[in-house]
């Protein structure tokens, strides 16, 4: 590879040169060093031709085209400085051969072969040197200092030619692929920052994704059960109102409890949510990796101010002053769960008993609840509809995610969900989470 890494300092939206040259002004550059080294060229063609008896036109000629050639030094080093050792003897081409040692110097050629020619380069400068001081002393009238002037003199002369264009090529050359690795690097990072960047943006929409998930399933349980039961009271108030004026002020005043308490829930939830919203303001400025730290805490303030499992014994008993014959059977026992544990197996059951009350209306439901040693079970079956046992049908609306939204909770901490019907015609919801060993790690 001869190209040199001039070649190379083209960036930018500059307009790009001729044949092999990167830039426009490189290639003027390279053009009046040619001119300059061959008006040199033939200018000492004339002592060449004078020393050698040749016609003062075939030196100045043999100048033009030896110096002409440094015009190629970016394209081809290596035989501009050849050409430049070759005619050493002819005592011409000095810009040739100090241009010449910097460009292969600089450039990507091998070190070796650098090396090479810069040692031929000296040896050549050194020989020329030290036989034309030699016979400048022998012919001169004064006496020579002594036998160290005349190869002091060439070794002075050798290395002042040639040691600094290939000193100063290799700074430049190791100058230019520093800044390229650093320019590189720069890409590299710049990339890997784009690429962080939609991995975040990517983690930030998931964040914000299972944030509305999250909502939507409080929503929907917090309003389906409190609003499914005053729908089972309303319905009855409006059965028994003319027959039972007192069974009619007791189903009123449970619906009013229930829309009460619906409120309260509401409120609870909604004061996180801006709890949650003005603590992401706050961190608006933080790396983004805390998105879903910041989600996880909403979550888990959510479930501390959220039902726990001893509020299961009141939820039954709702259900019952709704007209459904509920058993609630508890085994092992009781103790804390972390809030998302126990925020989820009340949500669980809640749920379970709201399907009841829209699609199996008059059933007999049994509720169990078991403390085992690192896990907490609980199980909702009922029995066939029986709509001459139990209320009027309410036709209550349905919008299908209860089931789906039990699992999600479910799973979420780790736990197992089974759902299905059974043989009897009943429908029955099973639910197993982990203990506080288990779920703190998720």
């Amino acid at each position: 590879m001869t190209t040199t890494g001039a070649q190379q300092e083209a960036t930018g939206p500059t307009t790009r040169g001729p044949l092999w040259w990167g830039r426009r002004r490189s290639a003027v550059l390279d053009v009046g060093l040619a001119v300059v080294s061959a008006f040199e060229c033939a200018l000492e063609g004339v002592g060449f031709a004078d020393m050698a008896a040749l016609p003062v036109p075939f030196g100045v000629l043999f100048g033009l085209v030896v110096g002409s050639v440094l015009v190629l030094r970016r394209r081809w080093p290596i035989a501009v400085v050849l050409v430049s050792v070759a005619t050493t003897p002819a005592e011409m081409g000095y810009l040739m051969g100090i241009v010449g040692l910097y460009t292969l110097a600089a450039s990507e050629v091998p070190r070796r072969i650098t090396a090479t020619l810069a040692g031929m380069a000296l040896s050549a400068t050194f020989i020329v040197t030290f036989v034309r001081v030699r016979q400048q002393v022998e012919s001169a009238d004064f006496d020579a200092p002594g036998g160290w002037y005349v190869p002091l003199m060439s070794a002075s002369m050798s290395l002042g030619l040639t040691a600094p264009p290939v000193l100063l090529g290799l700074y430049i050359g190791a100058r230019r692929r520093l800044m390229e690795s650093l320019r590189e690097r720069a890409d590299s990072l710049e990339q890997e920052l784009s690429l962080l960047a939609d991995r975040a943006e990517q983690r930030a929409q998931w964040a914000r994704q299972e944030e509305r998930t999250r909502i939507a399933r409080e929503m929907h349980d917090v309003v389906a059960h409190r609003v499914s039961l005053m729908v089972v009271h309303a319905a009855a108030l409006q059965a028994v109102a003319l027959k039972d004026p007192q069974k009619a002020v007791k189903n009123a005043a449970l619906v009013g409890d229930m829309g009460r308490q619906a409120l309260t829930e509401l409120r609870e939830m909604l004061g996180v949510l801006r709890s949650g919203e003005a603590q992401a303001r706050v961190q608006a400025e933080v790396p983004l990796a805390a998105v879903g730290a910041a989600a996880a805490a909403a979550a888990a303030a959510a479930a501390e101010d959220g039902p726990c499992i001893a509020d299961i014994e009141v939820l039954v008993g709702q259900s019952r002053q709704a007209g459904m014959v509920v058993e609630l059977a508890v085994q092992g026992d009781v103790r804390a769960y972390p809030p998302e544990v126990e925020q989820t197996a009340y949500r669980v059951i809640q749920e379970a008993l709201t399907n009841v009350h829209k699609h199996a209306v008059g059933a007999k439901v049994m509720v169990r609840l078991a403390h085992r040693d690192e896990e907490v079970a609980m199980q909702v079956e009922n029995g066939a509809p029986d709509a001459a046992g139990g209320a009027a049908e309410a036709d209550l609306p349905s919008g299908g995610n209860g089931l789906v939204g039990m699992r999600e909770r479910v799973t979420a901490l780790g736990g197992v969900f089974v759902s299905g019907p059974t043989d009897l015609g009943g429908f029955r919801v099973s639910a197993v989470l982990p203990d506080r060993a288990v779920a703190g790690v998720r």
